[in-house]
């Protein structure tokens, strides 16, 4: 496997626990296909992955505000995951996420909220403060914000992933879901370990210099510049920033062992049958985070990531996600090579 240890030790194997903030929004879905689905998503991904693939000594913590009747079903949906842990689900400021999702193509979907969640602030994420890694999925910018992530990096060893969707996209007052530039991207820089994006999002986060094309703010970022941007991240105390490239796999950036930047191009898993890709990111998220903490590896991390993202666009339901033995063989086939990971 190529050089990508950026840690000298992993995780025990039991008694593991992970956090994942941002939304549970209902969403109702229009496939590419024309198919509709009503369903609650985001946050609901991420656990049952991380769930999927976490033993039963291991806990998953979701933290998130939703609605007064959402919360019983959310309940339900959950109850098959004995190893998640509902404390951080509240429903008391009675807000929660509605959006409208319709998809153009297999990956381009417009986007219309119209319910909203009560921000995550710092007391709500004090239980959890003890967590190993802590999965942020916001996203809309208001939902996860920057200083509940310097709360988390000052009162906690854990390690936190952040998905960059949350602070790349705005609302407008009629409550469409819009790129927006993220402009003070510097100061979240040094509360992140592990950056999670794609090319579009990536080009919100990425300004060009004095006397470049402004037509070019905002536009998906070219492939040739993504070391840059990874630089000037890793500068700044990230540790790995990955950016997923569809049907390509992901980019993952970090510092070798030297100090230089490393590069690896990830290959995606192949899908035979893609059913609905909502959640997909969620699901690599988990899959980033558990292949990270139980290995110290960036690549085995985006390799469970790109096996979670997968499983997730196989089907409709919480029920695609395979037990890890299963996901150990998926990669394993994927990859032709061992699982280098507990």
């Amino acid at each position: 496997m190529p050089e990508s240890t950026s840690v000298d030790t992993t995780l025990p194997a039991t008694g593991r626990k992970v956090a994942v903030l941002g939304p549970i929004p209902r969403d109702h879905v229009t496939t590419h296909r024309g198919e509709v689905i009503d369903k609650y998503g985001c946050v609901l991904y991420t656990v049952a992955a991380l769930a999927s693939l976490l033993g039963p000594d291991d806990v998953v913590r979701p933290i998130v505000h939703v609605r007064e009747h959402d919360l019983e079903p959310i309940h339900q949906l959950l109850a098959p995951y004995p190893n998640v842990d509902l404390t951080g689900i509240r429903s008391a400021s009675d807000r929660g996420d509605v959006v409208e999702l319709t998809f153009r193509d297999q990956n381009f979907r417009d986007e219309r909220q119209t319910g909203f969640m009560h921000p995550i602030s710092p007391a709500d994420v004090e239980f959890a403060l003890d967590s190993d890694f802590f999965v942020c999925v916001p996203i809309t910018d208001y939902e996860v914000a920057q200083p509940t992530l310097a709360y988390i990096r000052a009162h906690s060893a854990g390690a936190i992933l952040l998905d960059c969707h949350g602070p790349t996209v705005a609302l407008t007052a009629a409550g469409q879901r819009v790129s927006r530039l993220w402009i003070d991207r510097d100061a979240w820089l040094p509360t992140i370990d592990i950056m999670k994006m794609n090319l579009e999002e990536a080009g919100c986060a990425w300004f060009p210099p004095p006397g470049a094309d402004p037509d070019g703010l905002g536009a998906p970022l070219p492939k040739e510049q993504l070391p840059e941007f990874a630089e000037h991240c890793l500068d700044r105390g990230v540790k790995a920033v990955c950016v997923t490239l569809d049907e390509e796999g992901c980019a993952l950036y970090f510092r070798g062992a030297d100090g230089t930047l490393r590069e690896e191009i990830v290959g995606r898993i192949p899908v035979e049958h893609v059913v609905d890709t909502t959640g997909c990111g969620d699901s690599f998220a988990a899959g980033m985070a558990y292949g990270y903490m139980v290995s110290g590896d960036f690549v085995t991390a985006a390799r469970y990531g790109n096996a979670m993202g997968a499983q997730r666009c196989s089907g409709k339901d919480l029920s695609v996600y395979l037990p890890l033995a299963d996901t150990n063989r998926q990669i394993s086939a994927a990859y032709g090579e061992p699982v280098a990971a507990p």
